[in-house]
């Protein structure tokens, strides 16, 4: 049991290292105002208002700085808009604003010593052993499997560890919920756990659909323990703690509604008016809502004990004593190549049997801290470090691996490149899935094409990098992009996702819809996000924006790093039926290695003739946005027009070696007085007489009218890495022309 034992004080040290680096760099920041004090009662209570609701656990470690102070306290409530802090020393009577950092390593605290505990439990201990070194022989009987489902329940019958991999589409939901069913109908005891809540409240809900049709559902039996993001449909019966209570306990989910309510209208009066009687009222209130919420919490332990499935996240797995003090039959992680290992070991050591479930194709846990027990147990997952990922790099099984084969997902056009490049041929397409797929496939944009690759090649020079975050962003690729969202919504399509390596360029994209698509959104599931964010979703129309292009020397790391294989991957794979790459293929090919994913991607496409280039734009931009034009670079009676009609500003972008046409130098300095020219360039340009010059050299031409008209690619002259057909892009959008304001001009 040595090695065990040495395996936990490694883990612990990392979890230390990681802790350490989240003191330093991690925590969550929120603005707090209006801050009055409550009471001085043994600490120092204060109250402030919020933006938005910060769901942060009552209890937690939290810190608030205002000006050169700093104070450490704990949360007492954070209800609606709304938090109240236990300080340790005053800050006076009135904070009118602050700063409250919440810190996200207490979670890690409750790891490290639920590893204690197993270093103490002989069976815990054994349980691990066979997690991390899974030598034994696979004892289940292979005469006997009929099905997926059957070959996973007789392996987790017969053998202590089963690993799954479930590739992107391969039923993995599906396959696991039926097994849990089936260990429930033999009244076995199941915990399921995922590092998500998404990923715990689907598996539960297709796991409880199942076991209702079958006619086999027993109200409490089922368990959804911990904060649920999901909403109960109508038809599905009671599972989380809150519906059980309400069905079982009425006159106590009641009392606490009341009180909360009230403390709502008290929160409310305070920040209207602050007075004595209130703050003795809501301190009043605080007390009577802790009472009843005891009195919950004592249900909710007994729910967990009478309970045969109970689903939960990892994290509040190791912090809550209804859990990590019991031992079940089996153990199910889901999306466990997103656990860290130490999790993953807790996890099996609670169980009497482990099904270990993910895809170590897909993205990896995630941990800050760059030291070396960090990276090797908390920045890769349990897949890699027992050992089931050299087997498959050998290129055969573990004895103890299922894989999931078969996807049904994605339409054979798109999964023709992971089936080969990312799973090495191991998975292959349901037969019904091209059908399936045929109306997505069908509708425009590029109507009866699944995958596509538009190419940004010499269009121009746009790549920067963010002021603020350092995160890539290309403004170009992301309004192609939006454009593309914008065919596919008018072809009839709902379920569009946009996804993107960096957080930069998502974030624009999510500004661009909020400003241009707030009414389509309403009626359509159209999300734009990083590929981090998008695991564990699935979209119809999936639009890839990979970013990189000149002016920069070289690709970032995310895509063409250690993990840049998985970040594609998931990209792709959230697709049912049309994937668009938005892609710079000659950069690609310029800088990214042979071997590398990317580069692998945009070979396929071109191999397979899925290429549409810039000079084919006419021919598919057909239905154009109203705040969205895209025209010929050289028409510029339009352009003109916005500057004659200029009401107080132009903002012009003058990279190096531009030479402007005598028309342009006319139309610019036939400006209204009244109308203030910002020029942003290495030169002076005094033709232009600017009312003020940011000396900073660009590597594309843009124009700002107002602060309201982007004008993309003009000055044609000023125009760099392009080549025919000449396009400029017009955006009507006062957000995003005040996003690139700031990047390129700092105020003053």
């Amino acid at each position: 049991m040595n090695t065990v034992v040495s395996y936990i004080k490694e883990w612990q040290q990392a979890l230390q290292s990681e802790i350490q680096f989240l003191k330093k760099f991690g925590s969550n920041k929120f603005l707090v105002s209006n801050g009055r004090l409550l009471s001085t009662d043994g600490s120092y209570s204060y109250y402030f208002e919020t933006t938005t609701s910060l769901r942060i656990p009552v209890g937690s470690s939290v810190r608030l700085e205002w000006g050169s102070m700093s104070q450490q306290g704990r949360v007492l409530s954070s209800e609606g808009k709304g938090v109240i802090l236990a300080l340790e020393q005053s800050f006076g009577d009135l904070i009118s604003e602050a700063t409250l950092f919440h810190d996200p390593w207490e979670l890690l605290d409750h790891l490290i010593e639920r590893l204690d505990e197993i270093k103490k439990d002989k069976q815990k201990r054994l349980r691990v052993k066979k997690l991390m070194d899974p030598s034994m022989p696979a004892n289940h009987p292979l005469e006997k499997i009929k099905s997926n489902v059957h070959e996973l329940v007789l392996r987790s019958k017969y053998n202590p560890v089963t690993f799954v991999w479930g590739p992107p589409g391969t039923g993995k939901t599906y396959t696991l919920a039926r097994t849990a069913a089936n260990k429930y109908f033999q009244e076995k005891r199941v915990l399921i756990l995922s590092h998500s809540n998404q990923a715990v409240d689907v598996l539960l809900g297709e796991l409880t659909d199942f076991i209702q049709k079958k006619d086999r559902f027993r109200e409490g039996d089922v368990l959804r323990y911990g904060f649920g993001t999901g909403e109960r449909t109508d038809n599905r019966q009671a599972i989380t703690t809150t519906e059980l209570l309400q069905n079982q306990d009425p006159s106590l989910a009641e009392e606490k509604e009341k009180l909360l309510e009230d403390r709502k209208l008290v929160k409310q009066d305070i920040a209207r008016s602050f007075s004595k009687r209130d703050t003795n009222q809501l301190l009043e209130l605080e007390t009577k809502i802790a009472r009843v919420l005891e009195k919950i919490r004592q249900k909710e332990i007994e729910f967990v004990k009478d309970a045969y499935i109970v689903g939960v996240t990892l994290a509040k797995a190791a912090s809550d004593p209804a859990i990590y003090e019991k031992t079940f039959d089996v153990v199910i992680i889901d999306e466990a190549s997103m656990a860290y290992v130490p999790q993953a070991a807790f996890a099996a050591a609670l169980g009497k049997r482990v099904i270990i479930c993910g895809d170590f194709k897909q993205l990896p846990p995630i941990a800050a801290s760059r030291d070396s027990l960090v990276t090797k147990w908390l920045r890769e997952d349990i897949f890699h470090r027992a050992g089931v990922v050299d087997w498959v790099n050998d290129g055969r099984l573990h004895p103890h691996l299922f894989l999931l084969e078969e996807q049904r997902r994605m339409h054979p056009d798109i999964s023709a490149f992971t089936n080969q490049y990312i799973y090495h041929s191991l998975v292959g397409d349901h037969e019904s899935v091209r059908k399936s797929r045929n109306k997505i496939v069908e509708s425009a944009p590029f109507p009866n094409r699944a995958s596509i690759l538009v190419d940004t090649s010499f269009t121009g020079a746009y790549c920067l990098t963010e002021r603020t975050s350092q995160s890539r962003i290309n403004i170009w690729q992301v309004l192609l992009s939006f454009h593309l969202i914008h065919e596919s919504y008018l072809s009839g399509l709902r379920s569009i996702g946009y996804v993107t390596p960096y957080r930069a360029q998502a974030q624009l994209m999510e500004l661009i819809l909020e400003d241009l698509y707030q009414e389509q959104r309403l009626n359509a599931d159209i999300i734009a996000a990083t590929v981090h964010r998008f695991q564990g979703s699935e979209r119809d129309v999936m639009i890839f924006d990979t970013v990189e292009g000149a002016p920069q020397s070289r690709a970032g790391m995310l895509l063409t790093g250690k993990d840049s294989e998985r970040l594609i991957n998931v990209a792709i794979t959230r697709t049912k039926g049309k994937f668009i790459h938005v892609s710079n293929q000659a950069f690609i090919r310029r800088h990214v290695f042979q071997g590398k994913t990317l580069r692998q991607l945009v070979e396929h496409q071109v191999k397979q003739l899925q290429t549409v280039e810039t000079k084919d734009i006419g021919k598919w931009i057909k239905h154009q946005h109203l705040k969205l034009q895209w025209m010929h670079a050289r028409k510029l009676e339009n352009v003109f027009q916005d500057i004659e009609t200029a009401r107080a500003s132009i903002v012009i972008s003058l990279p190096a070696h531009t030479r402007l046409s005598p028309e342009w130098l006319e139309k610019l300095n036939n400006r209204e007085k009244i109308v203030k020219l910002t020029v942003i360039s290495e030169s002076e340009w005094m033709e232009l007489r600017p009312d003020h010059r940011v000396a900073e050299g660009l590597s594309f031409p843009f124009i700002i009218v107002d602060q309201q008209f982007l004008w993309l690619g003009l000055p044609l002259e000023g125009t760099k890495e392009i080549q025919p057909p000449f396009v400029a892009a017009r955006l009507d959008s006062e957000k995003v022309s005040e996003y690139l304001l700031s990047q390129f001009i700092t105020r003053e």
